[in-house]
C-alpha cells in the first residue's frame, strides 16, 4: 500500500513518543510506502483533484536522520491508498480548512482513515463529556468566574488548554 500522513513537519517529530512515527514504522515494516506532507502542503483547484506536495520517505532506524527523502512531488490525494491526519494540535483555521480538503479528497476517491468531518466536528478533548460516568467532574469554558467557583467547589482541580498537546500549559490548582 502507498501510505499518505499528513502530520507535523518531520522534522519535528520527537521518535521516542511520537505515535504518527510509530505508524510509519510499523507501515514500512510491513512493506508498505510511506510519505507525508504538512496540512499546509494540501492544495485544491477548482476543476482539479485535491493535491499536495508530497514528501515519499524511507524509515532509516537511525535516531539522528531517523527518515530519509525519496523524493518530493506532487500527488493527487486520491492516488494513495490510504491517507491519515495526525497533525497534532492546535485546532486552529489551517486544521480546519485541511479537513475540508480532506473531505473534498474523499469525494475525488480518496480513502481518508480518519474522517475529516469527525476530526473537525468531534474534537477528542470533548469527546469525554459524553460519558461523564466515567470521567471526573469536568467543566468547559472561557469564564473566569465559572473556573473560580468550579475551583471553590473542588478545592482540587486542573486547567487544561483545550488547544495544547503534549503535556503543555496544563496546571493544576
Amino acid at each position: 500500500m502507498n501510505l499518505l500522513f499528513v502530520a507535523d513537519p518531520l522534522e519535528s517529530f520527537k521518535i521516542h513518543k511520537d505515535t504518527t512515527f510509530a505508524m510509519m514504522r510499523e507501515a514500512q515494516r510491513r512493506g508498505h510506502a510511506v510519505a507525508a506532507c504538512e496540512p499546509r502542503d494540501l492544495v485544491g483547484r477548482s476543476g482539479g483533484r485535491v493535491e499536495a506536495q508530497v514528501r515519499e520517505i524511507t524509515l532509516t532506524g537511525t535516531e539522528d536522520e531517523w527518515f530519509a527523502e525519496r523524493r518530493s512531488a506532487v500527488h493527487a490525494l486520491a492516488g494513495f491508498d490510504a491517507i491519515v491526519m495526525r497533525k497534532d494540535p492546535p485546532f486552529d483555521s489551517e486544521y480546519f480548512y485541511a479537513t475540508h480538503l480532506l473531505q473534498q479528497a474523499e469525494r475525488e476517491g480518496a480513502r481518508v482513515f480518519n474522517n475529516p468531518a469527525a476530526l473537525r466536528d468531534h474534537p477528542e478533548k470533548l469527546a469525554i463529556m459524553e460519558f461523564p460516568q466515567f470521567t471526573s467532574p469536568t467543566l468547559v469554558t472561557r469564564d473566569d468566574q465559572a473556573v473560580r467557583d468550579f475551583h471553590a467547589e473542588h478545592q482540587d482541580i486542573i486547567l487544561k488548554p483545550l488547544d495544547g498537546m503534549g503535556g503543555m500549559g496544563i496546571f493544576r490548582v
